[in-house]
């Protein structure tokens, strides 16, 4: 078993995005936009920010994405972090997010955001093991306000 994380490219968009439609299918509300990623939000989200793809024997099973955040310099959010169905249980989306933090620093970012959406708690002791807080006071920038508010949660790298 060979596993890999490489840097997503602008030619990753159209997979990113099926990734992402795939991850979202029977786990999470239909309706999140997830279940609508398109090539293009995909593209804008890798020309602003960047992104992952994680690979098992060269097939991609997962991806992850950040932006910098809209008002604030040093803060990147994390967007769409997920792992195909077949290989959920295994850990696998750790390697994901220990590219993004290890990226993050590497770029002097103090602190990583991510919201959980409402219906799906469970993911907050997911992200809590990667050292993520509960942050309440916090108002996550892209929330879709036809929906319950997303529970924000963040990682500070440095102080």
């Amino acid at each position: 078993m060979s596993l890999q994380v490489r840097e997503a490219g602008a030619g990753d968009a159209v997979l990113i995005a099926d990734l992402t439609r795939a991850c979202w299918a029977e786990r999470v509300a239909a309706s999140s936009s997830g279940h609508r990623e398109n090539t293009e939000r995909v593209q804008q989200d890798l020309q602003r920010g960047g992104g992952f793809v994680l690979l098992l024997d060269e097939q991609p099973i997962g991806s992850v994405r950040w932006l910098p955040s809209d008002t604030e310099t040093e803060v990147w959010e994390i967007l769409r972090m997920g792992v195909l169905p077949a290989y959920r249980g295994q850990g696998l989306s750790q390697h994901l997010m220990e590219a993004v933090i290890h990226r993050a620093r590497s770029a002097d970012v103090n602190e990583l955001r991510l919201a959980v959406r409402a219906d799906q708690t469970r993911v907050v002791d997911l992200y809590a093991v990667f050292e993520f807080e509960l942050a309440p006071e916090l108002e996550y920038t892209r929330a879709n306000p036809l929906e319950e508010p997303p529970i924000v949660m963040r990682r500070w790298l440095k102080r």
